[in-house]
């Protein structure tokens, strides 16, 4: 009966944390949403909600690390059980980032709105609906479980970082043609910043949810086949020969 009712427990903790992580993933995609609402329409009081929410996503961090740490700590899980509590660990991590990436972008927002528009803002809603989209894919791989649909998240990267420099550039000629807009300008660029990085994180997210399926950890490789060959460390001897060189 003790084994019994400690398993109970245990398969609670496991439920309590997917709860809290899909809560804050859930509480993420509203906030990108409202700041991508607020950069579109010029909306102060709804960047200003926005940030508010960045309190509860903070919260819910400390959280599932708790969490985390006292099922790591008490119930020594192993296997896919072992896989799924430090994944959540990366995940949050990579959650709360965004949420902090949404409250700056906010912040510019606010202080944009306080300026005439500039042409360049208006290239910066594409870039927050591609944000918007990598970040609701790769929760609905984790939600799934799906690793071929975290792998194909993967590839959207290299499109993301292209359109970010693109409104760089723009940025740029902006400013060298009348300086007058550098307030304006490098706030936009801020912006287009802060939805790249919100996408990196997103392929964090992806790149996790691999891992958690599978075990393989395609981090920094996420481009390699699944059956290439992983790089060896090379014998003592050779690495001796290294160090003399």
């Amino acid at each position: 009966m003790p084994t019994s009712h400690t398993s109970k427990v245990y398969e609670h903790e496991l439920r309590t944390l997917r709860e809290k992580l899909l809560l804050m993933g859930s509480l993420v995609e509203e906030m990108i949403q409202k700041g991508s609402t607020a950069l579109a329409t010029r909306d102060t009081g709804l960047a200003k909600a926005t940030i508010r929410l960045d309190r509860r996503i903070n919260s819910l961090e400390c959280e599932v690390d708790e969490l985390c740490m006292r099922i790591l700590a008490t119930r020594q899980p192993v296997a896919s059980d072992l896989r799924f509590v430090t994944t959540a660990l990366k995940i949050v991590t990579d959650l709360e980032r965004i949420g902090d990436l949404v409250v700056n972008v906010c912040e510019r927002v606010q202080e944009l709105n306080e300026e005439p528009p500039l042409a360049p803002a208006s290239e910066l809603q594409g870039l927050s609906d591609e944000a918007i989209e990598v970040v609701h894919e790769a929760l609905d791989a984790l939600v799934a479980r799906d690793c071929d649909r975290a792998k194909q998240l993967l590839t959207r990267d290299d499109v993301i970082d292209e359109h970010y420099a693109r409104i760089f550039q723009e940025v740029l000629l902006t400013m060298s043609r009348d300086p007058s807009t550098v307030y304006r300008a490098t706030r936009i660029q801020s912006i287009a910043k802060y939805l790249e990085r919100i996408a990196d994180h997103a392929m964090n997210i992806a790149e996790s949810v691999v891992f958690l399926v599978k075990g393989t950890d395609i981090r920094h490789n996420n481009r390699l086949r699944e059956n290439d060959p992983l790089p060896t460390t090379p014998p003592p001897s050779d690495m001796a020969r290294l160090r003399l060189r």
